[in-house]
C-alpha cells in the first residue's frame, strides 16, 4: 500500500531536471550513504514504469522518485545530519591496510577461497567474547551464525518465521531498513508506541491480546532496545524482562537488534533481553557500528533449537559469509586495541550529541522537542501537531541541510510531524551550523500551520 501520497511534488519543478539521470550516476556523485536515501525514499510514493511486471513482493515496498532527483541536494557545503554512519577517521586505517594485505599474502588460499557457511570458529569465538563483555555470559559459538551485517540477520528470521500476512511488531518508531525487510516479505507490522523509557509493556500486552482476538498469527517482536534508530529512546532497564515475559506468554520471539550497545556514552551497557532468556530471543549484533560497516559483518545469536534452520535460510543466501573480511575483523580483535577504540567511540559521540542538543537549544523555535539520547548516532525532532516534516525537506535542502523526514521510520499510514538527526559523522561546529541552518525552515512551518489552524 502507498501510504503517502504525492509527496515527489515536493520538488516542484521536476520537469527542470534531467530525464537521463540513472541510479548509477546519482550513487556515484551522491556524498549520503545508502542507509540515508533509502530513509528518504520511503517517506515519499512514485508510480514504477515496470509496476506490472513486479511479483508482490516488490511491489508491497515503498517506491520512490527522490532518488532519481537527490543528487541535485548534494551541492558542496550541504550539512547532512541524515545519514548514521561511524566516524571512520579515527581508526588506525594505515596499519588496518597493512594487515590486509599480509592476510592475503600470507593466507590468501583460505582468505580468497569459500569458507563455511555459519562464519570462522575464531570469529564466532570472539564474538561470544564481545557479547560477553555487553552481559551475554552464556553464549557458544555453535550457536552463532556470522551474517552480510544485522541487516541480513533481520532477513533470514523473517524468511524463516514469517508467511504472507503474518504480524510482526515493533516499536514507533523503528529502523527503517527493517520495515523494507518486513514489506518484502508481505508481512503486517503492527507499531507499538514508546514512551521516554521504550516500549510501553502494556501498550504491547493490550495489543498482542487484540491482534490475537483477531485471529492474527504474530510470529516475532522486532526491537533495538537501545538507542533506537531514530528515536535514540532506550528500553529502560526494568522493563526489558517485562517485555520478553510478555511475548513469552503469547509464544512470540523476541528478535533484539543491538548494533549500538557498547556505544553507551557512560561506558556502562545495560545488559541484553538475551543475557537472561536464551530460549526466547534472537540476539543481533553487527560491526558497523563498532568497527567498519563496508565489511558487511554482522552476527545472530539463536537458540540452539532454531540453529540449524537459521543457518541453513542464511546459507541459502549468502553461501557463505566472505573469509578475508572475516580474517580482518578476527585481525583486528586479536592484535589492536578494540575496546580503546570504542572508548574512543564513546568519547566522540558524546561530545558530537551534547553539540547537537546545545545547538538545538539555542536556535530550534518554542514547540519543538526532542530526545536526549545516552548513546548511539540520533535525536528524534517532533513538531507541533499538523506540521508534515517530508514537504519541509527541499526547503531544507535550499538552506544548506539536510535531515530523515519522520515518515520513513514508521509503517503507519499518513504524513509524520517528526524528523531524525544524526551526530556520528559530523565535527561540532559543523553540526551547530546545520541546526542554525534548519531552525528558520522549522520555524515558518510552524508559523504557517498556526496561522492556518481554525481558531
Amino acid at each position: 500500500m502507498e501510504r503517502i501520497e504525492n509527496k515527489c511534488c515536493l520538488f516542484s519543478n521536476l520537469e527542470e531536471y534531467p530525464v537521463t539521470v540513472t541510479h548509477e550516476t546519482l550513487d556515484a556523485g551522491a556524498t549520503l550513504p545508502a542507509e540515508a536515501i533509502d530513509a528518504i525514499e520511503r517517506a515519499a510514493t512514485a508510480a514504477h514504469p515496470h509496476e506490472e511486471l513486479l511479483s508482490a513482493r516488490a511491489a508491497n515496498i515503498k517506491q520512490s522518485a527522490v532518488r532519481d532527483v537527490f543528487d541535485i541536494s548534494m551541492q558542496p557545503g550541504l550539512v547532512s545530519l541524515a545519514g548514521g554512519n561511524p566516524y571512520l577517521q579515527s581508526l588506525p586505517l594505515e596499519k588496518l591496510g597493512q594487515t590486509a594485505a599480509r592476510i592475503i599474502a600470507e593466507e590468501g588460499m583460505t582468505a580468497l577461497q569459500y569458507g563455511g557457511g555459519q562464519g570462522t570458529e575464531e570469529l564466532r569465538q570472539q564474538i561470544c567474547t564481545i557479547m560477553a563483555a555487553e552481559g551475554i555470559n552464556d553464549a557458544l559459538p555453535e550457536n552463532v551464525v556470522i551474517t552480510a551485517g544485522s541487516q541480513s540477520a533481520q532477513d533470514v528470521a523473517t524468511k524463516v518465521f514469517c508467511n504472507p500476512g503474518d504480524v510482526v511488531l515493533a516499536e514507533n518508531p523503528t529502523y527503517v531498513g527493517a520495515l523494507n525487510t518486513f514489506e518484502a516479505y508481505q508481512v503486517q507490522v503492527e507499531p507499538i508506541e514508546m514512551d521516554d523509557d521504550g516500549l510501553v509493556p502494556e501498550l504491547l500486552e493490550s495489543r498482542i491480546a487484540a491482534l490475537q482476538s483477531e485471529g492474527k498469527n504474530i510470529k516475532f517482536l522486532y526491537t533495538i532496545p537501545n538507542f533506537n534508530n531514530p528515536s535514540g529512546i532506550t528500553l529502560a532497564e526494568e522493563r526489558r524482562q517485562r517485555i520478553v515475559d510478555i511475548c513469552r506468554a503469547a509464544n512470540i520471539i523476541v528478535l533484539e537488534d543491538n548494533p549500538y550497545g557498547l556505544l553507551r556514552f557512560d561506558g556502562q551497557p545495560i545488559a541484553p533481553m538475551r543475557a537472561a532468556n536464551p530460549d526466547d530471543v534472537i540476539y543481533l549484533g553487527s560491526f558497523s557500528k563498532i568497527f567498519a560497516p563496508g565489511l558487511r559483518i554482522g552476527w545472530a545469536l539463536v537458540p540452539a533449537h532454531l540453529q540449524r534452520r537459521f543457518y541453513l535460510a542464511s546459507e541459502a543466501v549468502t553461501l557463505c559469509p566472505p573469509p578475508l573480511n572475516q580474517m580482518l575483523v578476527s585481525a583486528y580483535l586479536r592484535e589492536y586495541d578494540w575496546q580503546g577504540q570504542i572508548d574512543t567511540y564513546r568519547t566522540l559521540y558524546a561530545e558530537r550529541c551534547q553539540a547537537l542538543l546545545s545547538a538545538l537549544d539555542e536556535y530550534m523555535p518554542a514547540g519543538l522537542t526532542w530526545t536526549r539520547p545516552d548513546g548511539g548516532f540520533f535525536v528524534w525532532v517532533t513538531l507541533p501537531e499538523g506540521v508534515d516534516t517530508y514537504p519541509l525537506l527541499r526547503k531544507a535542502i535550499d538552506a544548506g541541510v539536510v535531515f530523515i523526514p519522520g515518515a520513513a521510520f514508521s509503517p503507519a499510514d499518513g504524513p509524520s510531524n517528526k524528523l531524525r538527526l544524526a551526530f556520528s559523522a559530523v565535527p561540532p561546529d559543523t553540526i551547530a551550523e546545520g541546526v542554525r541552518r534548519l531552525a528558520p525552515v522549522l520555524a515558518e512551518a510552524i508559523e504557517a500551520t498556526t496561522e492556518g489552524a481554525p481558531q
